[in-house]
């Protein structure tokens, strides 16, 4: 899994050798919830992170945004050591959590009126960010609902709505927390294909954390298996499906051979322990 570290402009994320222990106490124990996590992810790469429940995939999500500080080692975002908290990164969660009485449009627009340096011009450039609000709710198949209350939205399309929250500051990367997994089905890989073609578009990074490996290997470009905590990446895959993906691609034998390996290697690590594959 570990990789020579590079200076260069070429990747946009890097971990190196980072350990996080959650307070002093832990640390003097040597308890992590994460542990020597070494990552490259290139510019424009999406990137999918599966594993078991408590296994840290939360955790890495805090690390790559400034919301959590490493106990140990470095996280670089676009060439520079994170120190904080980060604003060229967008998040969305699975709990869609729009403001109940705000519209489908007020809700996107609104870390437009929290994050510099839009805040500081929302009153001066409201009608700017209200047409890029509604044309990236028009996107993602929002059009004529963009004056609507979350309660008159189903939970598709207050998904879809907490997508373009997350982009309407047109971030450089995009974190998503099991954004699809309170979801049926249909409306599940209907989103799939709303991301894709946004991220196609726009070329941002994308980290998904995820339970579904269908979900993981239709959308990304690699996949990592993390360990039961503390987490570690063990596995390692890249996805050559070639792209544009479209959902038939998810009944080849190509695609459910990837997903059944993956699968393997999380039934294995969780009878024999770890084992890094690549």
């Amino acid at each position: 899994m570990n990789k020579p570290h590079s200076d260069s402009g070429e990747f946009f994320v890097e971990f190196r050798d980072v350990w996080l222990a959650y307070n002093e106490e832990l640390l003097r124990a040597n308890h992590f919830a994460v542990e020597a996590i070494d990552l490259q992810v290139r510019r424009g790469e999406f990137i999918a992170i599966v594993g078991p429940s408590g296994c840290g995939k939360s955790t890495f999500m805090k690390l790559t945004t400034g919301l959590k500080m490493p106990s140990m080692g470095r996280v670089l975002v676009d060439g520079q050591r994170v120190t904080g908290p980060l604003k060229i990164s967008g998040m969305a969660f699975q709990a869609p959590s729009l403001l109940p009485w705000r519209t489908t449009v007020d809700n996107v627009l609104l870390p437009l009126e929290i994050v510099e340096p839009h805040r500081s011009q929302f009153r001066h450039k409201r009608k700017e960010y209200e047409a890029r609000a509604r044309a990236l709710l028009q996107k993602v198949g929002l059009g004529g609902f963009e004056d609507k209350y979350p309660w008159q939205l189903s939970g598709g399309m207050q998904q879809r709505a907490s997508i373009c929250r997350a982009l309407i500051h047109e971030p450089q990367m995009l974190l998503l927390d099991e954004p699809f997994g309170a979801l049926d089905a249909f409306t599940r890989e209907e989103l799939w294909c709303v991301l894709r073609d946004l991220q196609a578009e726009q070329g941002f990074n994308v980290i998904l954390v995820t339970h579904d490996l269908r979900e993981s290997v239709f959308l990304a470009d690699t996949v990592y298996v993390m360990s039961k905590g503390p987490g570690r990446f063990v596995v390692r895959r890249d996805i050559t499906l070639p792209r544009p993906r479209d959902l038939e691609l998810t009944y080849t034998r190509e695609f459910t051979d990837i997903v059944h390996e993956l699968r393997g290697h999380i039934g294995a690590m969780r009878k024999t322990g770890t084992a890094i594959h690549q």
